[in-house]
């Protein structure tokens, strides 16, 4: 009888995390957008890249990608959980971009360093 109680909570336990963790997974807005901006200085070199995901309900468009300095991409349509890499051109300054997509969406978003632990390639 005891074991069949803990058993029974222990379920009931598992299955509420269970859906915490799908409910927290459904996108909420209809358009939402999110970007990944970084930029990773090797001795040599900087490898840098943007991600964009539509986070929304609903597809994203008329995407474009401000690296600043004039330069631009033009992304198009993103749709529903999809994702796209961007890689920035060649001689922009890796300070910020500024990503607008319809409808009435506009992110500024710094691009970010990953961490450098020592004896690590690029470290």
């Amino acid at each position: 009888m005891r074991l069949a109680i803990v058993l029974a909570i222990a379920g009931g336990i598992v299955a509420a995390t269970v859906a915490a963790i799908v409910a927290s997974s459904i996108p909420t807005q209809d358009y939402s957008l999110t970007v990944d901006a970084l930029k990773d200085e090797q001795s040599l070199f900087t490898n840098a890249r943007v991600v964009l995901s539509n986070t929304g309900r609903l597809p994203l468009t008329d995407i474009t990608v401000d690296f600043g300095g004039g330069q631009k991409e033009d992304v198009g349509t993103l749709d529903v959980g999809a994702k796209r890499t961007i890689s920035p051109p060649e001689g922009v300054q890796l300070d910020s971009v500024t990503v607008t997509a319809e409808p009435d969406i506009m992110i500024v978003q710094k691009y970010r360093t990953p961490i450098k632990l020592p004896g690590m390639i690029g470290s």
